[in-house]
């Protein structure tokens, strides 16, 4: 059990051979990690602008495709798969855990 975690971690630090490609697991990672982080972020901002939910969900819908891009491009430009997982997992659970906050402090 302990070596196939470290033969799974050394797989996913390991740099990819040629720079000239992105590869499929980091071009996933960044459509879906992209697609996940800017709608949880989405949702915090709409929690975060004082004003009323209709009025409220116009900034976040506006800047919602170019924070998808950005995250994009991003994740995609990621040295290892590790790094690449790290930049979906980390934005993830920071806006989970501020929505949560919103929520359960309602």
């Amino acid at each position: 059990m302990n070596s196939n975690c470290k033969t799974i971690y050394k797989n996913l630090s390991t740099p990819e051979n040629s720079g000239k490609k992105i590869g499929l697991f980091r071009t996933l990672c960044s459509i879906f990690g992209g697609l996940l982080v800017s709608y949880l972020f989405m949702t915090l901002l709409t929690f975060l602008i004082p004003a009323p939910l209709g009025e409220s969900l116009v900034i976040p819908i506006y800047l919602y495709t170019l924070l998808w891009a950005v995250l994009s491009f991003w994740i995609a430009l990621s040295y290892t798969k590790l790094i690449a997982l790290k930049r979906v997992f980390i934005p993830s659970l920071i806006c989970a855990i501020g929505i949560l906050l919103f929520i359960l402090g309602s």
